[in-house]
């Protein structure tokens, strides 16, 4: 079946709803951890259900390089090979293919992309139909639309043809989109003019996607930038759908994102963070390398309700950093993303109670990044 959207509660602009797909019912707001190749780096299915995640990300790109869309296709697709049995979505490869690849003189043209491998140097091709082609295979639960993520700066000029070849590109993908059991959601683009992002997002609508991302954020922008991004987007995006901004991590970022209509997020963060020591706590990011942390016999949290918070120490978690052992970083991932995922469990329960804008306002002056 396709996904359905379904609203429970709202409060302002801030959504509380649950998205059922072929994989189960998961709620939103939500986190989506990242899986880049078939596995969140470090830990297993299990402890990911555990500290309570729901969509799971992987990624076109990295998976078509290895081990190959046919090979996860032969082993019964994604969810069967990397033994995961919620709902995975997939993204289109654009970002990487812009963000990744060694040769940065990547040629962009009307039918696709040429550019390097950043593992081999090997010669690639990618374009909306291939990526349509590789997910279709891999059977997500949600494939993405095949775009460019603009950087940022950019001139209007460059924004704009950008934005309409990324226009171009979702409808060639969607009439090559050839999965019945799988949804796809298109892209908005337009960099940081209001014009090109109600533009995108009014187009990408009248295609009729699944669902609908805001794209081209957190790509070297302020704050504040980013946030104008998604409020010149979201409002030309339909209600009955459900709304993703993309690559945002950042607590306080989530919450401006909730407030402003979003439902979906996914980032690196928590884990990449976790694998330099560094941990989310209330009060903001601490880095457990730190001297005082030495004989610090506490919780990285007593609130925390993750295995790592109720079994091992600061302490601990530093000594297993400066001794170079690899579960410090597995530990620390396992607290980090139950952190997003808790901070979206409260954020729908305030959005219940009809008092998320109190709630942001707590956590923010209590957070310091």
């Amino acid at each position: 079946m396709k996904i359905k959207y379904e609203l429970i509660n709202q409060d302002k602009k801030a959504r509380r709803g649950l998205l059922h797909t072929n994989h189960g019912t998961v709620e939103t707001p939500m986190f989506m951890p990242v899986g880049t190749l078939a596995n969140v780096k470090m830990l297993t299915p299990e402890e990911l259900k555990e500290v309570g995640s729901g969509i799971i990300l992987s990624n076109t790109y990295h998976l078509w390089l290895r081990p190959g869309e046919d090979v996860i296709k032969k082993a019964g697709g994604l969810h069967k090979f990397m033994h995961y049995d919620g709902p995975i979505l997939t993204d289109s490869g654009g970002f990487q293919v812009f963000s990744l690849a060694k040769n940065k003189k990547k040629d962009i043209t009307e039918e696709g992309v040429h550019f390097k491998s950043h593992i081999d140097g090997k010669a690639l091709f990618l374009t909306p139909e291939k990526s349509m082609e590789i997910q279709n295979k891999l059977d997500s639960d949600i494939a993405m639309s095949f775009d460019e993520c603009i950087p940022y700066p950019v001139t209007y000029d460059y924004a704009k043809a950008s934005t309409e070849r990324t226009l171009r590109w979702a409808k060639r993908g969607k009439d090559a989109f050839n999965n019945e059991n799988q949804s796809l959601f298109g892209i908005v683009q337009g960099s940081s003019y209001p014009d090109l992002r109600e533009y995108s997002a009014k187009k990408t609508v009248e295609m009729g996607f699944d669902g609908y991302a805001i794209g081209g954020t957190s790509v070297g922008e302020d704050k504040e930038t980013m946030y104008k991004m998604v409020d010149d987007a979201i409002k030309f995006l339909p209600e009955d759908k459900p709304r993703y901004l993309m690559g945002v991590g950042e607590p306080e970022d989530l919450l401006e994102g909730i407030e402003r209509g979003v439902d979906m997020f996914d980032c690196v963060l928590p884990t990449r963070l976790a694998r330099h020591a560094n941990a989310f706590t209330e009060t903001g990011k601490i880095n457990l390398k730190n001297a005082k942390y030495k004989e610090d016999f506490a919780p990285i949290s007593e609130s925390c309700d993750c295995y790592t918070c109720k079994h091992y120490t600061k302490a601990y978690l530093r000594h297993l950093f400066t001794a170079k052992e690899g579960l410090g970083g597995r530990l620390l991932s396992i607290h980090n993303i139950r952190f997003l995922i808790k901070l979206m469990e409260d954020a729908r329960e305030a959005i219940t109670n009809q008092n998320f804008a109190e709630y942001k306002k707590q956590f923010l002056e209590k957070y310091k990044n």
